[in-house]
């Protein structure tokens, strides 16, 4: 059987760890060409070479996806590279230390931050590539959201939980804008994942453990769980399925 992305271009944003690092690895087993933006480009690259060194295609470049003109380089970039581009992934976000606080003790330079990147970088990097897709009437956009948006503990992580409450309204809102140009967007929704961030979170061991503790399925996430449905919203089993939330922790939230 081939590879279900072979000979399709993929941009992953803030592949240069955590999730995306585990997207870019497993998109590349598929058989997709990628380009891979980060705010790091030592972190993109090191991902790039170790995507390379297994026999794919993979570019790497610098991006900060709150500055416009960043994604735009991002979508010529894409098209100098590869010509095309079929998927765009929007995992780029401020997660990696943050910790939990009250509700009121979040400061206004950290809530612009986090809405900066997570909201506002998201939507520049649909508004960059998009047009690259509408030109080809097919494409497929997958958010990154959360699942912290839909549980009580949101409070703790309220600019974070927030702003990918607003991702999701986006993903919906452009799945309607983009549908007649044969466009999907949906979102996935992964619950608290062993990710290098969430490691290194005060008290990380007890809030595994208070998360397995609420989930149908009684084990740590992994970023291996999360990967197959980013590969699934990507390939054309998902043709006809747009403007979703796929949730995918264990059973933590069920709608």
């Amino acid at each position: 059987m081939s590879p279900v992305l072979e000979d399709k271009v993929a941009i992953i944003t803030g592949a240069g760890r955590g999730l995306g690092r585990a997207y870019a690895l497993r998109f590349a087993e598929e058989g997709a060409k990628l380009l891979l933006p980060d705010i790091s480009l030592e972190r993109a690259e090191g991902v790039a070479k170790e995507i390379r060194d297994k026999g794919g295609e993979a570019v790497a470049m610098k991006t900060d996806i709150s500055d416009e003109n960043a994604t735009r380089k991002m979508a010529e970039k894409v098209m100098q590279q590869y010509g095309k581009v079929d998927i765009l992934v929007n995992n780029a976000a401020i997660w990696y230390g943050l910790e939990a606080k009250p509700w009121d003790a979040w400061t206004v330079e950290e809530w612009d931050w986090i809405f900066a990147v997570n909201v506002r970088g998201t939507w520049l990097c649909c508004k960059a590539i998009a047009p690259l897709m509408i030109k080809q009437s097919r494409g497929k956009i997958i958010n990154i959201a959360s699942d912290v948006m839909k549980v009580p503990d949101s409070q703790f992580f309220l600019a974070y939980a927030l702003s990918k409450a607003a991702v999701y309204t986006l993903t919906q809102s452009l799945a309607a804008a983009l549908g007649p140009s044969g466009i999907n967007v949906n979102a996935i929704a992964p619950g608290y994942t062993a990710t290098e961030a969430s490691l290194r979170q005060h008290d990380s061991k007890k809030i595994f453990e208070g998360v397995v503790a609420a989930q149908c399925l009684k084990r740590r996430e992994e970023p291996a769980d999360v990967v197959g449905t980013a590969v699934f919203l990507a390939s054309k089993d998902s043709d006809f399925i747009t403007g979703q939330l796929i949730i995918v922790d264990g059973g933590h939230v069920m709608i």
